[in-house]
């Protein structure tokens, strides 16, 4: 496979989407990803459904900051999200524990 960037990730995400791990969730996910191919996105997740946009939203539940190659390694899963956290490659600002959910609503590229 060609090699995978941001946005084809981001444009992929709803078709990653794990519909029943957001039952009942209403949040707004900021990325901040930096570096070659980054670029600012934001993921609406509200009844169920995922509306994913270019750009920064006004008030985000959580942001996620890291370098564009590292968020691309990790949803390949060649990167571990609480390893990258440990060593400092992920930063989270907002709500942990829908920073742990993450791996269930998004399943690997």
């Amino acid at each position: 496979m060609a090699d995978v960037t941001v946005k084809d990730i981001f444009k992929e995400m709803p078709n990653r989407f794990n519909k029943d791990a957001a039952k009942g969730l209403d949040a707004v996910i900021q990325f901040n990803l930096t570096g070659d191919d980054g670029g600012q996105y934001h993921a609406v997740i509200k009844d169920g459904a995922l509306e994913v946009k270019e750009g920064t939203h006004p008030s985000p539940k959580m942001t996620m900051t890291m370098a564009a190659k590292d968020y691309v390694d990790l949803t390949l899963g060649k990167l571990n999200g609480q390893m990258a956290f440990m060593q400092g490659k992920l930063k989270i600002a907002g709500d942990m524990g829908l920073a742990m959910k993450m791996q269930s609503l998004f399943k690997s590229a």
